[in-house]
């Protein structure tokens, strides 16, 4: 009898691995063979043209210590994803708790407000080096009419980076629709029992809104700060790096190395690097999680 047991689990092991085995056989060519060949060849001269050579840690010395622009590009991408995280929670969270609300054609609002997150983004990087063009752009023009100050934006160094941070919060329908999802599994009755207790719109926000969606917020904080280290395809169409290097973020820096200069040892290094810082925040959030993301608890 166990002998059977034995061997139909066996069986059932065996069927279960030929089902998974086109997702492993894929996962090992196109995630792991890299991500391990990758950390090999960050230690290695290679151009993608001949053999590799060691040369130990002297990509990484270069880095750190000789190359100017690799330093250039981790300060705009870290003022980038400083003011781009919170920007983005803030604004999603205002739309969502509007949304929220018993007001008319919401479910349109909604589809209007999400409508930015899901356009290409070669096409809202052309879009938006119109609307923040400095002379006939829609900003500066507003601002004109207004008597304000109209910056130069992807012209000037100091204001092009929080150009592409207005960019990406206008982009930001996917962080409403999470947190618009959290607020209706927030129940109605804690609203009520606060408003006897005479609580205003504001107390029941901060004491019973924002602890209930603290576990969307985690998840909001950790795919926002992945994402703003993997700004690229707009800096690429938009300005390349221009102003004076002020918006060569650290993808379109990585990009540059590997396959306009061909320093792909080079290049690999940067990925790893770029990998530990992410890997270090998102560790980061999950470890201080337990201080300030509320689960709720169960009774009984």
């Amino acid at each position: 009898m166990n002998f059977k047991i034995s061997k139909l689990r066996m069986a059932n092991t065996r069927n279960g691995l030929l089902f998974v085995s086109p997702f492993l056989i894929g996962f090992g060519i196109f995630y792991l063979y890299p991500f391990i060949a990758s950390f090999y060849y960050s230690f290695t001269s290679y151009s993608l043209v001949g053999e590799s050579q060691w040369i130990g840690v002297l990509n990484y010395k270069e880095l750190f210590i000789e190359d100017d622009l690799f330093t250039t590009s981790l300060y705009n991408t870290l003022y980038y994803a400083t003011l781009f995280v919170p920007l983005s929670l803030v604004v999603g969270l205002m739309i969502a708790l509007l949304l929220n609300t018993n007001i008319k054609g919401k479910s349109g609002l909604r589809a209007i407000y999400f409508l930015p997150s899901i356009i290409p983004l070669a096409a809202s990087g052309i879009l938006w080096v119109w609307i923040l063009n400095s002379r006939y752009g829609i900003i500066n023009e507003t601002l004109r009419a207004l008597r304000l100050p109209a910056p130069r934006w992807f012209s000037d160094p100091n204001w092009s980076k929080p150009g592409y941070v207005i960019m990406s919060v206008w982009a930001s329908g996917q962080t409403m629709i999470i947190l618009l999802a959290g607020l209706t599994g927030v129940p109605r009755q804690l609203y009520e029992v606060a408003e006897l207790d005479g609580a205003n719109w504001l107390h029941k926000i901060v004491y019973i809104t924002l602890p209930l969606l603290t576990p969307a917020i985690l998840f909001i904080l950790i795919i926002s700060v992945i994402g703003s280290f993997q700004m690229f395809t707009q800096a690429y169409i938009m300005t390349d790096g221009a102003p004076a290097n002020s918006t060569l973020f650290y993808n379109l820096y990585l990009y540059r190395v590997s396959f306009r200069y061909f320093k792909m040892g080079y290049g690999c290094a940067m990925a790893w690097i770029l990998f530990v810082i992410v890997f270090t925040l998102a560790w980061s959030l999950f470890k201080s999680s337990a201080r300030w993301v509320y689960y709720g608890r169960e009774e009984g």
